[in-house]
């Protein structure tokens, strides 16, 4: 490739987030759309400046902190040898999140994605039925619809929180579905049974829960919260991830609390619950000494070091999710008088845990976007786009879909930013 050729500049991968690839030329500068308002761009920066100031950069994306009992667990597993998924921080882990969701049951597992891929199976997909889900998400969500063997069906989401749009999830209904006889949904179109909807928590923002559930009841669907997203989020006073038959929740590095790679299962529902932990422990019947498993299963039982590591986060999750509230409101202030972005905010009635901060661009200023997110590289400030829509993934381009005029537009016009928990203030630290 010759000196003023394309290259790809990859800032250093941190905490699980990968960088934004940033276009620049053979000569190391950044090629900037012709059409972007480079005078816009600079007041962006400008106040994004103005909110972090004093942080060293670069300043990631998302972060995890680390303090009180953190290395104190983590080494009690070490020294005593409980490292695996027998030991007693796994169930202390659950009953927390339990005492802090108001669920009845929660099931720990190794990470968000085998969390929903079990919340399916739960939910009663089977190979070969189509499972609803937003068309703008993170990708683990149609994965996990794939790994039950299922067809992901992509609908639209509505502006206001990112979340399934319930009267565009009704219309598309109403155009490719019928209710069959014993109440089941069959798509008409493929032929395929329509078993359940995955709504998800955009970046922490409670989704339309109450709306998609009504319409679930309508059609005979089985109503599962992706809420990885949304530890400390509430819709009416509800925990998201408690609402439909079944919620998974992430703990992830990038989440707002972590236990390196994590997640679990929600639910009120006793015999979905034992049911979850049987199948995420390789099926294995109770026995002091005898291996004796009744079914194939799954190793997906999360393992006391990485619980041990949540059990200390969720001592100070309550003050980490006022820091990161501080943080967006001091984001929504600083972008308060710049005509052409906003600050995506939690929906009325709702409490958000305000997970990523996103910027949302006027529609007509898309070309800005690139050129934004490059600019905002330059400066050390590491933000991202919004994930790609699933629809446009190779391997999800022949699913089924309705129409999607939100998600195209969304996904041209937002960008994450640097949303750390010790970014708001100096009394929580990283260690």
């Amino acid at each position: 490739m010759s000196a003023m050729g394309l290259t790809t500049q990859l800032a250093e991968r941190r905490d699980g987030i990968a960088p934004a690839e940033v276009p620049i030329r053979g000569d190391g500068e950044h090629i900037m759309n012709p059409h972007a308002n480079l005078k816009q761009i600079e007041r962006i920066v400008e106040r994004l400046e103005r909110v972090l100031a004093g942080h060293p950069r670069p300043i990631p994306l998302h972060v995890p902190t680390f303090r009180g009992n953190c290395a104190a667990y983590v080494n009690e597993c070490i020294e005593t040898g409980w490292v695996s998924s027998v030991g007693a921080f796994v169930e202390r882990f659950e009953a927390d999140l339990v005492r802090y969701t108001g669920a009845r049951h929660a099931v720990a597992c190794v990470n968000g994605t085998a969390a929903l891929h079990m919340a399916l199976l739960l939910a009663g997909v089977k190979p070969g039925d189509e499972v609803i889900c937003p068309a703008l998400t993170f990708v683990a969500t149609a994965n996990a619809i794939r790994h039950a063997e299922a067809t992901p069906h992509f609908v639209d989401v509505e502006p206001q929180a990112l979340g399934i749009d319930p009267v565009a999830l009704e219309r598309h209904l109403e155009d490719v579905a019928r209710r069959e006889d014993d109440g089941g949904c069959l798509n008409a179109s493929t032929g395929c049974p329509i078993r359940a909807v995955v709504i998800m928590h955009a970046f922490g923002h409670p989704a339309n829960v109450d709306g998609v559930q009504a319409v679930c009841e309508k059609w005979g669907l089985t109503l599962v919260e992706d809420a990885a997203e949304s530890l400390g989020s509430f819709a009416n006073g509800r925990h998201t991830g408690t609402i439909g038959r079944l919620g998974v929740l992430s703990f992830n590095g990038n989440k707002v609390i972590t236990t390196g790679g994590g997640g679990a299962i929600l639910t009120n529902d006793a015999d979905l619950a034992a049911r979850g932990k049987h199948l995420t422990t390789t099926a294995k019947q109770p026995h002091p000494w005898a291996y004796v498993h009744d079914e194939v299963a799954y190793n997906y039982r999360m393992p006391n070091l990485n619980a041990a590591l949540g059990c200390a986060q969720m001592e100070y999750l309550d003050e980490l999710l006022a820091a990161k509230r501080r943080l967006a409101e001091r984001y929504v202030e600083a972008f308060s008088d710049l005509e052409g972005v906003s600050i995506l905010v939690e929906p009325d009635g709702c409490r958000s845990n305000y997970w990523l901060n996103a910027l949302v661009l006027e529609h007509g200023t898309e070309a800005d976007r690139d050129a934004l997110l490059a600019t905002l590289h330059e400066a050390g400030f590491l933000c991202r786009p919004i994930w790609e829509p699933m629809h446009r993934l190779s391997m999800f381009t022949a699913c089924p879909r309705g129409p999607l005029p939100v998600t195209e537009s969304f996904a041209a016009r937002v960008v994450n930013i640097p949303s750390s928990a010790h970014l708001a203030t100096s009394d929580i630290q990283k260690e």
